[in-house]
């Protein structure tokens, strides 16, 4: 782990295998933070692949600020991490909150330095309702007592939004583990960004997509229901829906093998 210094902060860096060719940019969601993609960069090296993780502004071992947490910020960060280290024809992953962050990043930055992208269980193009064109996702409600319980007791609502992310029944060690990459977020960056999920559409940057694009998708998502990765597809011209039947919004665990063995295919395609 190393540290890139942008816009002023710090920003935690995790880079396996440096020296290959191919190259992987994980982007994770919310309340997590780069270890949520564990069981995809611990094979993809192996593989021949380069894999940059990286814990956004507030979140893991990156510093925290008072404010910066729109998507717009957030991927000007990610943009100033690619430039500092040099990342070219690489393939972009965003997870949930992370997959809004990434379509941002595609649409300001027009996809700089990215040949393929891919949305796991992504946040996008709205988290919440917006009626009646969008009538899918959380209501606005629903985040204002996430955002309100953050302030006031974080832990629960970390522990209270794990009990819906998985359709499995993962053993209490597993959930422990998740519940503990949550807890390692700061309170103001997941607050921050729980207002940036509330707030925020990316209606209009859909198009800005112009690279193959994969949408991994739960079909039994409780959290990013699944008609945001049908809509997603329907507006991305270069895009694939990959259905996982019996997962819900943690993907990367519910049908882990099958999750691995589809986002292999795309990434070798």
């Amino acid at each position: 782990m190393y540290y890139v210094y942008v816009n002023d902060i710090n920003i935690a860096v995790y880079d396996l295998n440096p020296s290959a060719k191919k190259t992987v940019l994980f982007i994770h969601g919310w309340p997590l933070g780069h270890k949520i993609f564990e069981y995809q960069t611990n094979i993809l090296p192996k593989l021949g692949y380069r894999t940059v993780s990286i814990d956004l502004r507030g979140f893991g071992k990156s510093d925290a600020t008072s404010g910066g947490y729109t998507y717009s910020q957030l991927a000007d960060d990610i943009y100033k991490v690619v430039h500092a280290i040099g990342l070219k024809d690489f393939t972009l992953v965003g997870f949930s909150m992370g997959g809004a962050i990434v379509l941002k990043y595609m649409s300001l930055f027009n996809g700089y330095g990215v040949s393929k992208l891919v949305l796991a269980a992504a946040a996008a193009p709205s988290f919440v309702q917006r009626p009646p064109e969008f009538p899918y996702g959380m209501t606005r409600e629903d985040v204002n007592k996430l955002i309100a319980q953050a302030c006031t007791d974080r832990p629960e609502m970390v522990t209270d939004f794990g009990e819906k992310v998985f359709a499995s029944n993962p053993p209490e060690s597993f959930r422990r583990w998740f519940n503990d990459i949550g807890f390692s977020a700061s309170g103001i960056g997941t607050i921050g960004t729980a207002v940036s999920l509330r707030d925020e559409e990316l209606f209009d940057d859909l198009k800005c997509v112009r690279v193959p694009t994969g949408i991994f998708h739960g079909k039994l998502d409780e959290i990013c229901p699944y008609e945001f990765a049908v809509f997603m597809n329907e507006k991305i011209e270069d895009s694939i829906l990959y259905t996982f039947d019996y997962s819900g919004h943690a993907i990367f665990y519910d049908e882990l093998k099958l999750f691995n063995q589809e986002f292999l295919q795309f990434l070798e395609e």
